[in-house]
Order: C-alpha cells, then structure tokens, then sequence
C-alpha cells in the first residue's frame, strides 16, 4: 500500500512558488459524459467526452511582493499555467507525478475574515483545455 502524507504538495501559479501559503488543496479529474444510449438498449450508455476538470487550492493571503495578493492579482482574468508536484523537493517519478495545466484566475477573495482572523481565500479554478501528467 503505497499511502502518502498530503502535506508536501508542491504549487506554483505562473511560475511563483506559493507551496508554503496552501494549506488545502483539491485536483478535481472529471470529463464530460456523453450519452450514447440506441435503441433496444436495456439501460444507459455513456462515453468519455471533453476534459472538464478544476482546481480547490486554500491560500493564506500574503500582501507581500511575489506572495499570493499580487500573484493572483497580476493573473487576474488571465489563463495562466498552474503546477503541482505531489512531494515538492523530490523527484517527478511514478509515484510522485507532476500535473501541469492552464486555469483561468478567476473568483478571488482579496479581502476576507473578521476580527484577528486569519485572511484566507478559498478558490476554484477550471482548467482550461487538459491536465498533463508527467511521471518521469
């Protein structure tokens, strides 16, 4: 059983390293199913259409030069390329693979929290086109 610890994803949003302001992270792998149900059919048949996927990644905000605020707002509207490692700090291999994808930014929350809360934003981005996966 090859189980793994999720607290070293690795995540870079047009080229920035933002790894250590994620604290939740979500890669959602889904394509459009097309309906191919003919007649005398006894139930239902489906195939495999367009890559509909999306990305859930949990930001601490950082109104730092090259953190998360500026980063986001400079890829606001935009497609940009998005990149994840599994274990950041070791190698692209078949049990650490590299996703590669191009996400439009959209849906941000610059601002957000009460009192000496902790400004956070949870985003959901779709990916524009497929996800590559490298594995070597």
């Amino acid at each position: 059983m090859a189980v793994f610890l999720n607290n070293g994803v690795g995540v870079k949003v047009n080229s920035v390293d933002l790894s250590d302001h994620v604290n939740n992270i979500t890669l959602n792998r889904n394509f459009d199913e097309l309906e191919v149900t003919a007649m005398g059919d006894s139930g239902h048949k489906f195939v495999k259409g367009l890559e509909a996927s999306s990305i859930t990644i949990d930001f601490l905000n950082d109104t730092a030069t090259g953190e998360v605020l500026q980063t986001l707002q400079a890829a606001w509207g935009t497609n940009v390329t998005l990149v994840l490692l599994q274990n950041k700090g070791t190698a692209v291999s078949a049990t650490n693979p590299l996703y590669t994808m191009t996400v439009l930014v959209n849906g941000t929350t610059d601002i957000n929290g009460s009192v000496a809360d902790l400004s956070t934003q949870s985003v959901t981005w779709n990916v524009s086109g497929t996800i590559a996966v490298a594995t070597a």
